[in-house]
């Protein structure tokens, strides 16, 4: 089963790349965004793991940042009553649907019900690397082409105020996602302990140092 859930969060996400620069007219553009990028590290992450052993925190990272992209459109992007609610024409589309919507459900429920896997707290941080990685290319970008991709990151509306505070915002929350990912994810562990056993024996299969 884990074999299976891994390999349609791979597919869903590349589909829904692939749909994405169809209806973009093959706008190679797409990938400045968070939401490719982290479509494109889940899809990546999850079809190696069909084929061989990827440790535990490499794979909850991509969760995480699959989650993310799904957390942040429906609660922001895609909600009228958030401030940065962008109307999209894509909104109903395949694309939007398996990127925003389908992979990081599927993403998070490979992690917590299928998967379940022992990882340290601390990795909570750890995973913050890539996104904050991607706001300083975001910011960098923004000088050269004026321009960002999310409008909470928009130096010209938010100005630099605004976005360290929305930054700053942005890296606590996520840092409380990965938590709680890491958090269902013990608790799952604990009621069902026979998977957890399971769990435990790839782990140290991946990672022998890892207790």
């Amino acid at each position: 089963m884990t074999v299976v859930f891994r390999g349609l969060t791979a597919v869903c996400a590349v589909a829904g790349i692939v749909f994405l620069l169809t209806w973009s007219h093959g706008d190679w553009g797409v990938f400045v965004y968070f939401t490719v990028q982290s479509s494109v590290i889940i899809a990546l992450v999850s079809a190696v793991a069909v084929f061989r052993a990827v440790p535990a925190p490499v794979r909850g990272a991509a969760t995480l940042y699959s989650c993310i992209t799904g957390t942040v459109y429906h609660a922001l992007l895609a909600n009228p009553s958030s401030p940065f609610y962008q109307e999209d024409s894509g909104a109903h589309s395949v694309h939007n649907l398996l990127l925003h919507t389908v992979t990081p459900i599927l993403a998070a429920v490979t992690w917590l019900l299928v998967e379940r896997e022992r990882v340290r707290w601390w990795y909570a941080t750890v995973w913050l690397a890539y996104p904050l990685a991607y706001l300083v290319f975001a910011l960098i970008r923004g000088v050269f082409v004026h321009e960002y991709p999310y409008p909470f990151i928009d130096v010209n509306t938010q100005h630099a105020g605004g976005v360290t505070v929305n930054s700053l915002g942005f890296t606590v929350a996520f840092f409380l996602l990965g938590m709680l990912l890491i958090g269902l994810g013990t608790l799952l562990r604990r009621a069902l302990p026979g998977r957890a056993a399971a769990s435990d024996q790839d782990a140290r299969v991946e990672d022998p140092a890892r207790i």
